[in-house]
């Protein structure tokens, strides 16, 4: 089983995975029938602070990536998120659902790195 990123904001690819969303903010214009969720993990999002200092801004992702990755290893929700998830990897593909336009440079992106890295350990 793997984890898949999709945008929230597309047609689903794949419903047969369990399907987190994992901004902290809830999309717009999306109603919680259509998304077809399982889980709205908004704890594991960045802090509203990181998320409005970086703005989108891909030159500042790597910056963005590092302070990020340093939030989730000081959340408390963290080992809870890292629970579930490896739980639903045993049966199913997860999918963690995000807002952004941009596809390379959000916090999804830098979730899955940190996620597989933990799981590798």
């Amino acid at each position: 089983m793997e984890i898949k990123l999709e945008r929230i904001y597309t047609k689903p690819a794949d419903l047969s995975g369990y399907r987190v969303l994992v901004d902290r903010l809830w999309p717009r214009g999306i109603s919680k029938v259509n998304a077809q969720l399982d889980w709205w993990a908004k704890e594991i999002g960045p802090s509203t602070e990181l998320r409005k200092w970086f703005d989108h801004d891909p030159k500042k992702f790597e910056e963005f990536s590092k302070k990020y990755e340093t939030e989730l290893n000081t959340a408390e929700f963290s080992t809870e998120f890292m629970t579930q998830i490896k739980k639903q990897l045993q049966t199913q593909d997860v999918i963690f659902l995000y807002g952004a336009k941009d596809e390379k440079h959000n916090q999804a992106v830098i979730l899955k790195t940190y996620v597989e890295a933990k799981l590798a350990d």
